[in-house]
């Protein structure tokens, strides 16, 4: 699962092409050399976290039974063990399609509330449910179902705050610059 890229989200990095490998003379000259191909690969990969952590955050969700008529049961014994309507599907939607847009942070302040409001009996009843149900969409009849399910909402734990954290918006100069001097002077 991919969310769509946005191009405002794009800026950042072409001012870090622009400005940190000075690229602009080589591609108005229409010639990148092997280096300059390096250089907007690692840029571009050190700018992905929100893109590929949202991706990834779609992907678990997709991983679960659909939420059709065929899924209806397995989405009522979630909301019943885990005692949280955030991560019903009529609740979620409007997150969900907002991140195939490449807007994720609603879906992973939604998750994160979720996960938050469960109670340690009600995570594992609903890591029970939803290692059940990636066992039967997934066909991996070897591993028990509580130990999918917690890993599953872990991941999902995990991967809703990398979202959160990448679309931090404090990154100004002066505030990074500050919090360098004060780390490097311990």
């Amino acid at each position: 699962m991919l969310p769509e890229v946005r191009p405002h989200l794009s800026t950042a990095l072409a001012d870090q092409l622009e400005h940190q490998l000075d690229l602009a003379p080589h591609l108005e000259e229409g010639q990148l050399d092997v280096e300059g191909i390096a250089g907007v690969a690692v840029v571009a990969a050190a700018h992905s976290d929100g893109y590929a952590a949202t991706g990834h955050l779609l992907g678990l969700l997709a991983a679960l039974p659909a939420p059709t008529a065929a899924g209806e049961r397995f989405w009522s014994d979630l909301w019943r063990s885990s005692g949280t309507a955030y991560l019903l599907p009529v609740n979620i939607k409007d997150s969900v399609l907002r991140s195939l847009a490449g807007e994720g942070t609603a879906l992973a302040r939604q998750v994160l509330s979720a996960v938050d409001e469960m109670t340690s009996p009600q995570r594992s009843a609903a890591g029970e449910v939803i290692g059940q149900g990636l066992v039967e969409s997934d066909h991996l009849p070897d591993l028990k179902t509580q130990v999918i399910g917690e890993l599953w909402l872990r991941d999902l734990e995990l991967t809703a705050w990398r979202v959160l954290h990448a679309d931090r918006r404090s990154d100004d100069r002066a505030g990074r610059k500050a919090f360098l001097d004060a780390w490097t002077s311990v």
